[in-house]
């Protein structure tokens, strides 16, 4: 196993347009992405890559992890770069749960230096609340999560 990290520019250009992956090297990487999201996230099934790229263009910071040419791992960020920040859709390859790549994906997420200086950074999870007590995050009590769904058009 050869893991890469890549902590992405910004909106992830080099991904978004041209499928970089290790070394710069185009590998189709909005494709791997999305079938990564399609075989282990119940929560980003069937998502498209035109919004994925939107996704990603959307998105303060960016992280990938692969195993050579096979993306295992990714994880991003949406913050005002001041008070708040967000991780969103950290999702690891079935196949590697277990072998420490959540981990990896989060404490890169948390390294970067974006997020150095945010007062709060905050996450939701469906069914990994114990992984992210264990990474140092709170259940936060005074605060309640508030969900408005798109409407639908009749």
């Amino acid at each position: 196993m050869l893991i890469h990290i890549i902590k992405h520019a910004p909106g992830a250009p080099g991904l978004r347009f041209l499928g970089l992956g290790p070394g710069l090297v185009p590998c189709k990487g909005i494709k791997k992405l999305q079938r990564l999201f399609n075989q282990n996230a119940f929560w980003a099934k069937n998502r498209n890559s035109k919004d994925i790229r939107k996704m990603l263009a959307n998105s303060s910071a960016v992280l990938s992890i692969w195993d050579n040419r096979k993306l295992i791992g990714f994880g991003r960020v949406t913050t005002d770069n001041v008070y708040r920040a967000v991780i969103w859709d950290v999702v690891v390859d079935a196949s590697y749960q277990g072998n420490g790549i959540g981990t990896l994906v989060v404490e890169a997420i948390l390294d970067m230096k974006q997020l150095k200086n945010i007062d709060k950074i905050y996450l939701m999870t469906t069914n990994q609340k114990d992984f992210y007590l264990q990474m140092g995050f709170e259940i936060e009590k005074k605060q309640y999560l508030l969900l408005r769904k798109k409407l639908s058009m009749i």
